[in-house]
C-alpha cells in the first residue's frame, strides 16, 4: 500500500509542476509572438523548453518547475543533445531565461548563470555532438 501511495503522490507533484509550466510556457510564446519571430521559430522555442520541462520531470528527477531550473540543470540537458538540435537548444534556452529574467520570474543571477553557461561552454557542446 505504501508504495502505491507514493507512486500517487509523485504523479500528482508531477500533475501540479506541469499545471505550473504552462503559463510560463504560455507567457514565453506570447513574448516571442510580439518579438516578431516566424511561426516555425516560436514553434521550436517554445517545444524545446516544454522538453526541457518534461527532462526536468523525468530524467533529472528534480521534480522542479522551468522557473526553478539552474544552470547545472541547462548544462546536463545540453550534454546529451543530439547534434540536429544543439544550436536551436542554445538559442532557444537563452531567449527563456533571458525572458524570465525580464519579467521577474528568475533571479538575474540565475539568467547571468545560464547565460555564461551556453557562451563559455558553446564551443564545448557543439565539439561533443560532433563527435
Amino acid at each position: 500500500m505504501r508504495e502505491a501511495d507514493d507512486a500517487e503522490t509523485y504523479e500528482q507533484r508531477v500533475h501540479t509542476i506541469q499545471l505550473a509550466n504552462q503559463p510560463l510556457l504560455d507567457g514565453f510564446e506570447h513574448a516571442l509572438r510580439q518579438s516578431g519571430l516566424s511561426e516555425h521559430t516560436i514553434k521550436a522555442h517554445v517545444d524545446n523548453m516544454r522538453f526541457f520541462g518534461r527532462y526536468l520531470l523525468w530524467y533529472g528527477y528534480s521534480l522542479r518547475r522551468l522557473d526553478e531550473a539552474s544552470e547545472g540543470d541547462v548544462y546536463d540537458f545540453l550534454e546529451w543533445a543530439s547534434v540536429a538540435s544543439m544550436k536551436v537548444y542554445l538559442a532557444s534556452f537563452k531567449k527563456f531565461f533571458t525572458w524570465m529574467g525580464e519579467t521577474g520570474l528568475v533571479a538575474p543571477e540565475t539568467v547571468e548563470d545560464v547565460r555564461s553557461t551556453l557562451k563559455d561552454s558553446r564551443n564545448l557542446f557543439l565539439r561533443k555532438v560532433a563527435e
